[in-house]
């Protein structure tokens, strides 16, 4: 039996294809405003991942949307685990092209 310590289910991939899936995960996470803000951060940011990149996305992902919205728009603050250089980058928004309908 695996240990929930030594269990990585991203381990096994390569980083082209991590990256490919995080893009796939970030404009599909179920609330459209998180869609906006992960998907364009990563078409905008994610072909210069690095694996510490993917991981530290990879982990966000696993949080409830709620909580990350709440953290991403300033309406809480994130846990130290998620504090740092990519969380400030998200938290500015200057990536995103929002176009009128």
């Amino acid at each position: 039996m695996m240990s929930k310590n030594t269990y990585n289910p991203h381990g096994e991939i390569d980083l082209e294809n991590r990256r490919r899936r995080l893009k796939f995960r970030a404009w599909h996470r179920g609330i459209k405003e998180l869609d906006l803000i992960f998907g364009n951060f990563i078409e905008a940011n994610g072909e210069s991942f690095d694996d510490e990149d993917c991981a530290w996305f990879e982990r966000l992902f696993e949080e409830q949307d709620h909580e990350i919205l709440k953290w991403v728009t300033g309406g809480a603050e994130e846990p130290d685990a998620f504090k740092g250089p990519m969380m400030d980058r998200l938290k500015k928004l200057d990536f995103m092209t929002l176009k009128a309908r």
